[in-house]
C-alpha cells in the first residue's frame, strides 16, 4: 500500500493542484461523451427547413442552364436569310462590286451589257458577260434577280438601223432583212411574221422575243 501511495503521490510528476485539475477535466469529458450517446440526436428533415420561395426562384434564374445542341444547317444562316437580293437592272457599280467575285472591271462590263440588252430578263444572262467566270456566276446567281418589267423594248416597225444593230442578239444580216422587209412589205405583225418570212433565226427569236414590241 505504501508503494501505491508513493506512485499515486508522484502521479506523472504532477503537483497536487495539477492532478486535481486533470481529474476534473477527465470527469467532464466522460460526462459529455455519456450525454452524447445516451440522449439521441434529433435529425432535421429537409422538409422542415423553411424556404423563401421568391429567393429560390431568383437563384434558379441565376443558375446557367446547359446549352442545347442545336443543329444549324450549313447552307442557310440567319445572315444569309436576311440578306436582300440585288436587282441586276437597278443596281449601280457599287452594289455590284459588293457581290462576291465582282470587281470594278466586271461591274462595268455588267452595266455595259445591261445597257446593250435593254435590261436583264433573267439571271442566266450574266453568263453572256465577257470575262465573267463560271465560278463567280455560281457565287452570285442566288443573290441577284432580274426585274423583267424594267427592261427597255424595241419597236420593230419604228426602230432605225442603229437601234436594231446595237442589240447583241441581232445579227447584221437579220437587221438588214428586217429593214428591207419593212420597206417592201410594210408593217411586221409579230414574231411569227418574222419567222415565217425568215427575217430572224429560231435562236434569235428565242433570245430576242422579250425585247421586241410591234
Amino acid at each position: 500500500m505504501s508503494a501505491l501511495k508513493k506512485i499515486a503521490g508522484n502521479w506523472l510528476g504532477f503537483t497536487r493542484r495539477e492532478r486535481r485539475s486533470t481529474f476534473i477535466l477527465l470527469v467532464i469529458i466522460v460526462c459529455v461523451l455519456s450525454i452524447r450517446y445516451i440522449v439521441p440526436s434529433r435529425k432535421i428533415k429537409i422538409e422542415e427547413i423553411p424556404v423563401d420561395i421568391s429567393c429560390a426562384s431568383f437563384l434558379q434564374d441565376t443558375v446557367p442552364k446547359p446549352a442545347r445542341n442545336r443543329a444549324i444547317p450549313y447552307k442557310v444562316s440567319r445572315q444569309a436569310a436576311s440578306r436582300p437580293l440585288t436587282d441586276l437592272n437597278l443596281s449601280d457599280s457599287s452594289a455590284l462590286v459588293a457581290l462576291p467575285g465582282i470587281g470594278p472591271v466586271l461591274s462595268v462590263r455588267i452595266i455595259k451589257y445591261r445597257n446593250l440588252l435593254g435590261g436583264f430578263v433573267s439571271v442566266e444572262q450574266l453568263k453572256e458577260v465577257y470575262g465573267l467566270p463560271a465560278e463567280t456566276y455560281d457565287l452570285i446567281c442566288k443573290r441577284v434577280f432580274a426585274d423583267s418589267l424594267s427592261i427597255r423594248k424595241i419597236n420593230v416597225n419604228d426602230a432605225k438601223y442603229k437601234d436594231l444593230a446595237r442589240h447583241p442578239y441581232f445579227k447584221k444580216n437579220e437587221v438588214e432583212a428586217i429593214l428591207k422587209y419593212r420597206q417592201l412589205s410594210g408593217r411586221i405583225n409579230g414574231l411569227e411574221d418574222m419567222m415565217k418570212n425568215h427575217l430572224i433565226s429560231e435562236e434569235t427569236c428565242r433570245k430576242i422575243k422579250a425585247y421586241l414590241e410591234f
